[in-house]
């Protein structure tokens, strides 16, 4: 066993900890009030240990209007310090009190339109069922969203490959980007044989990614091919975009996960076959592995065995 670490504190810093637990929870309650009613305190008395806090440490924490609140820079730094000490405690307390860890609490999690209807939606009442004391916030949406600002526990991302980031990623299941066009159209415009031949099609774009009008297609010999391509159509949402091109309205590049029954059916049809295909990449992301909450351990284990490698 290691030899205790003898900690000498002065007077003034017996006061260490006062404070810390209600500026995160300020923080995370975007408000004085709701933190208040959460902690069961008067809005004063919050208002007071954050004012406190900020005397103690010699900086202002917090950016107070009217109507909003945020952090100051050097509010963020000590906010994810503070953070990590309250659940470092909460699991001193928990392994103390001989407790198991259970799933609970809000799960925040933010998804792209496509994978949340097709392939989150109809496993989701049997998570639910499995771990009643988890309750959801599920945000689908398909702009990148920012995991560690916007408060979210888990997102999930889809990409070829995924920016370089401190943040933890597990990638759980692979798609194919297809380039597509409805029966119609083809009849109207032709049908493209080489990706060069786009230029001369109406296209319907997906606007969230870096390049949206730059579409690159790689040959059975490897060879890239750049296509800079004219959006009739520039969209942010993949259900606007099928919709568009089942009416003939363009061609579109959309992974399969966004699609249903459309290629099936023949109500859209594949294009430049005899290319390589696009591989898409679906992967869970989160902030840490280090004192992962159960809450998220059990989805992301659920997602896994549910849809991995699928």
């Amino acid at each position: 066993m290691k030899a205790n670490t003898l900690f000498s504190f002065s007077q003034s810093q017996s006061n260490l900890l006062d404070g810390i637990a209600v500026f995160v929870q300020v923080v995370q309650s975007k408000s004085f009030v709701n933190a208040a009613e959460k902690m069961q305190h008067s809005t004063s008395y919050i208002s007071k240990e954050v004012s406190k806090l900020e005397t103690r440490l010699g900086v202002r924490l917090l950016h107070r209007t009217t109507r909003t609140l945020s952090l100051t820079s050097e509010g963020e730094v000590y906010y994810q310090q503070c953070q990590q000490i309250i659940e470092d405690a909460l699991h001193v307390e928990n392994s103390l009190s001989g407790r198991q860890q259970i799933p609970q609490g809000r799960l925040k999690l933010s998804c792209p339109i496509g994978i949340g209807v097709s392939r989150i939606r109809p496993i989701l009442a049997e998570f639910m069922a499995k771990y009643p004391k988890v309750t959801l916030d599920i945000d689908l949406n398909d702009h990148k969203v920012d995991l560690i600002a916007d408060g979210f526990d888990i997102v999930i991302r889809a990409a070829m490959q995924l920016e370089d980031s401190s943040l933890i990623s597990r990638r759980f299941m692979n798609s194919t980007s297809l380039t597509l066009a409805s029966p119609e159209y083809l009849t109207q415009y032709g049908r493209p044989k080489h990706p060069d031949e786009l230029v001369h099609h109406h296209m319907i774009s997906y606007r969230n990614l870096k390049t949206p009008e730059t579409w690159q297609y790689r040959s059975q010999n490897g060879q890239v091919t750049q296509t800079h391509v004219t959006s009739r159509v520039s969209c942010n949402n993949s259900e606007m975009m099928i919709s568009l091109c089942l009416a003939g309205q363009g061609i579109i590049r959309m992974p399969l996960f966004n699609l249903r029954e459309e290629v099936a059916t023949g109500k859209l049809v594949p294009l430049f076959e005899d290319f390589m295909p696009i591989n898409i990449g679906v992967y869970l992301v989160y902030p840490s592995r280090k004192n992962m909450p159960a809450k998220v351990k059990c989805f992301i284990d659920f997602i896994v065995d549910k849809l991995g490698d699928s």
